[in-house]
Order: structure tokens, then sequence, then C-alpha cells
């Protein structure tokens, strides 16, 4: 048996959290900038925004509404997400972190155990250390599950835990799910199913295995006997290192003065850096863009990029940084007010695969390692930012986020206090 734990309306149920008077009140959560809702409270959704909403076109509606709006947090988010899974590590041999808001237990070997009874557990335990509203799912596969963890969502009275396996059960269920709802079914192949008269899960089931195999091959073939109970999406309980990382923002105002807008790459780039090694990886290739404001067509547009290469792949903060610094100013434009910019890392690979040169440096390269080793942890015991690069400024990453909730769990400034009368 497989679980899958997912958490409602994640982001606004963790302003919840720390703002309990909210609880029942419809809340939206915005990108960067405030540009768009990213989350919505049930509440919200009812009251007919959509993910995605540019929020100067709903404004309207959260006034009328007294809708709680927040920009989004990503570093409470985070902390919370992790709480989460302190939590569902206590119920199962195996985790399989899906998403900041999903993850996956393996349950397998597990025998004389009353799963529904188990899924309900697993929820309530969640919700009393973290006060997060948790939906978990149990079935004989990872798709099932997902699709079980969803029923809980609809309906209240399944108590946050649902246990799906007898095949009855199943079909009841996949003859009303959509077929749109089903993971793995992309965007693209939806209409080419519901022009096939494909409409719920169940119709998918009953399609011949070659007509799936030559619609979306082996992905599509494996969510189709997922779907009719056989198990065959691979469980992985190890962590994977991104392929990629990238690190962007828009700006609340153009930037005109190349110092500021360095400021804000140099610190996108050790963003790059520290995140390359918390996951023990390496970068040879990393892009700088930046860009204008391209809604302002009065405004002189211009999109830059440039590509460094490493000649050794790298994560040490002082040589990202530097780089991505020379490469802004190579790109820059004098008289263009740029809208936004960012930092890519791509070519990434484990750290212990680097191949060094002979004409290294040895000295050197050791240095800058003790280096990045001491920024980590500072910054780890003392807030992100503490220590940094003369080039970052402040350390502050612009934004025009005016809604944003404390930190309350990643600053010590921001922790809640109480007064007992």
């Amino acid at each position: 048996m497989f679980a899958l734990a997912d958490c409602n309306n994640f982001y606004a149920s963790c302003e919840r959290v720390f703002r309990p008077d909210l609880q029942g009140c419809p809340i939206i959560v915005l990108s960067s900038n405030d540009g768009c809702a990213i989350a919505r409270s049930n509440e919200a959704k009812a009251l007919g925004i959509k993910m995605g909403d540019p929020y100067f076109k709903i404004r309207h509606i959260v006034e009328q509404h007294n809708i709680a709006v927040f920009s989004g947090n990503m570093a409470l988010y985070g902390d919370m997400s992790q709480r989460v899974r302190w939590v569902l590590e206590e119920y199962a041999p195996s985790i399989e972190v899906y998403s900041i808001d999903e993850a996956f237990l393996d349950l397998r070997g597990m025998e004389g155990v009353d799963f529904d009874s188990y899924a309900k557990e697993i929820s309530r335990e969640c919700w009393r250390q973290t006060a997060i509203p948790v939906s978990v799912g149990i079935a004989p596969t990872k798709t099932l599950a997902k699709i079980a963890s969803k029923l809980c969502k609809h309906y209240p009275k399944l108590r946050g835990g649902c246990y799906m396996y007898r095949p009855e059960d199943i079909v009841k269920v996949l003859c009303k799910f959509p077929i749109e709802d089903v993971w793995g079914i992309g965007r693209r192949l939806t209409p080419r199913l519901k022009a096939m008269g494909i409409t719920t899960a169940y119709d998918y089931t009953m399609l011949p295995e070659g007509v799936v195999r030559n619609m979306s091959g082996i992905t599509g073939v494996r969510t189709w006997r997922e779907l009719r109970g056989e198990p065959c999406i691979e469980f992985e309980d190890g962590f994977e290192a991104r392929q990629s990382i990238c690190v962007s923002r828009s700006f609340a105002k153009e930037i005109y003065d190349v110092a500021e807008l360095a400021e804000q790459v140099a610190n996108f780039a050790a963003t790059v850096a520290e995140k390359l090694r918390k996951q023990r990886s390496v970068t040879s290739e990393m892009t700088i863009f930046a860009y204008t404001n391209r809604f302002k067509d009065s405004a002189p547009q211009m999109y830059g990029t440039q590509l460094v290469h490493f000649t050794v792949a790298t994560n040490e903060q002082r040589t990202i940084v530097t780089r991505a610094v020379a490469a802004l100013r190579e790109l820059y434009r004098r008289g263009f007010g740029y809208k936004k910019a960012g930092v890519v890392a791509t070519h990434i690979l484990p750290a212990e695969s680097v191949m060094h040169s002979l004409f290294e440096d040895e000295v050197a390269v050791e240095r800058e390692h003790k280096l990045s080793t001491v920024v980590d942890a500072v910054n780890r015991a003392y807030g992100r930012g503490a220590v940094r690069f003369a080039v970052q400024g402040s350390g502050r990453i612009k934004s025009a986020s005016e809604n944003q909730s404390p930190h309350y769990t990643t600053l010590w400034s921001d922790i809640p206090s109480v007064t007992v009368k």
C-alpha cells in the first residue's frame, strides 16, 4: 500500500496557524510583487477567485468580501512543510517528498494494520502537532492514493483519511473522477482524450493498452496501469538533486542604475550557490538575464542574457557571485529600466564527481571551500544574510510584497509574543 499526504490549501493554512482569527474567513496568497493569486482558501474559491488571477483584476472582490490578502512567505511555508514531514516520518519506513505540500509514504510490508484508521490517525496527528489540515489517501498504487487523498477534501465525513482498496469501490470512484484531474494526465493530452469521449478516469482504464501507448508513450501506460491497480511508478525515498536552479525576481520599480541592479543579481547568485551546496551539487554553466517591462509599450525594450562557463564546476559563493556580477555588467545597457533579472544554474553535477584541473591552485580552492562553509554556518546560526559580500549590499532582494506576514518560525525578531492576563 501507498499513502499520499496532501496539505489542504497549504499556503493559506500556514497563514492561519498564526492567525486563528482567520478560521472560516476567505484568504488569498499572492505571488512575488503581489502579482497574482497563487493560493486560495476554500472560502476564497467559493467567491470565484481562480488560481493565477491578477491581483488588480480581483481587487474589487477582495474589498467587497473583506478577503485577507498575504504576500507569499516562502520561508514560513518551507519551515511548516518540514514540520509536517517530521510527523509523517513517524508513520512510514520511507517517505518521498513530492512537493512542498505533498509526500508519499511507503506502507508496503506493514501487515495487520487497519489502514482506514491509520490514515485518519496520520491526519489527526498532523493537525495536532502543526495545525495544518492534511488529507491522507491510502491505496494499492501511488496514482490511486492521490485520488483517495482528493476524496478527503470533498467529503468531510472521511475525517481526513481515506483507504481505497476494494475493486468495486475503486471503479465507483473512477467513474466519477474527471480525467483532467488524474495525476499524470497532462494538459495537452486531456483535449485529445475528451475528443475521443474519454471524460473520466474509468474511461481511460477501458482503453486498450496499445492505444494508450501510441497516445502518451510509456508514461501514459504507467498511469493507465496504476489506475487499474498495478503499482508501476517507483517509490523514490532518497533525495533527488535538482538539475537546474533558478533564482529571479520582478522588481517593484524599474532599476536604471547598474550598481543597484548588480546588487540584486549578486543576491540571486548567492542564493543559487547556497542551494547548490545544500544539495551537494556544483554547476558548470550559469545564465544571467535581465529585461525591461514588456507591458510598457512606450518605454524602450531590452532583453539581455549572458552565459557563464566554469572551467571547473563549482558551488563556491565568491566565485559564483563574482562571475554573475561581471556578466550582468556586460549585458547592462544604460538608459533602460530593468523590471526583472535572474540567475539560472544548469549542467548541475554531484559535488563528488568534479574533475579538477592539474593547473588549479589547490590552496586557493581549499580557501574558497572553507570560506563558503563558514558563511553557511554563520548564516544558519544568525539568519540568512548575516554574512555577505559587499556587492550584495543589504542582502535584501527588492520586491513589492506589501502584505507579507512575519517570519514566525525562522526569525528571532518575528517570534510571536503572548500576553497572559
